[in-house]
């Protein structure tokens, strides 16, 4: 077995045991593996492990790492996991199967033509920048039911809320606050927790943990 196939058991047992210490059902908890920045032998090693879950920042560095991949393993889902700009919303639109990172309005509309124009419907959350931080994208919790209500109006469906909290704060009041805003939306999924706090996010209703460097390893 792989290194990499060794993290994948050590993390999908922990996966597992925080799901049952929360009274989930640990198939309720899904593992996005983050390959960004990750060389393509590592993330072809988590794939020859039977892993198909993937996420990536950019559109661009995701277009170069997965364009002869997805060849070859044609079940992989991507979900983009970093900022989107407006003029990649078309080559984001092709590419992956969830985009977490709508945060305005002008790029709902982006992606909703670009959906129409390619008849491709990836699922969508919102990200919510939880701890206000003006160097973070993500939509403020008090702009949350308007951005919902565009994203309505103009078709776009939203199934899921997603997070990445404060450095310096513990994350577990974040994880907490998004549980409750995706409740009293209702909305499904949730993409919060990664390497050093999925366990936590698990138990305070994580649907999609986001984890790299457990692992994968240090970023290259």
């Amino acid at each position: 077995m792989s290194d990499i196939a060794v993290n994948f058991e050590q993390v999908h047992a922990q996966i597992n045991k925080a799901a049952q210490e929360a009274g989930r059902n640990p198939r309720d908890v899904a593992l996005i593996a983050v390959s960004k920045m990750q060389p393509a032998t590592r993330v072809r090693d988590a794939l020859v492990y039977g892993h198909r879950l993937f996420g990536e920042n950019r559109v661009q560095d995701a277009a170069q790492t997965w364009a002869a991949l997805k060849e070859e393993f044609p079940d992989v889902r991507l979900h983009l996991i970093g900022p989107l700009q407006t003029n990649k919303a078309k080559e984001a639109v092709a590419l992956f199967d969830c985009i977490e990172t709508i945060d305005r309005e002008k790029l709902a509309d982006a992606l909703a033509g670009e959906m129409a124009k390619q008849g491709r419907t990836p699922a969508c959350y919102i990200q919510v920048n939880t701890g206000d931080e003006e160097q973070k994208a993500g939509v403020s919790v008090d702009g949350l039911p308007a951005l919902l209500t565009h994203c309505q109006q103009i078709g776009l469906k939203i199934s899921g809320l997603m997070c990445i909290p404060p450095v310096n704060e513990p994350p577990a009041f974040h994880f907490a606050m998004l549980q409750k805003l995706a409740v009293h939306h209702g909305l499904v999924h949730l993409s919060m927790g990664m390497s050093g706090d999925f366990e936590r996010a698990i138990a305070l209703g994580a649907t999609h943990v986001r984890v790299g460097t457990r692992l994968f390893g240090d970023r290259l």
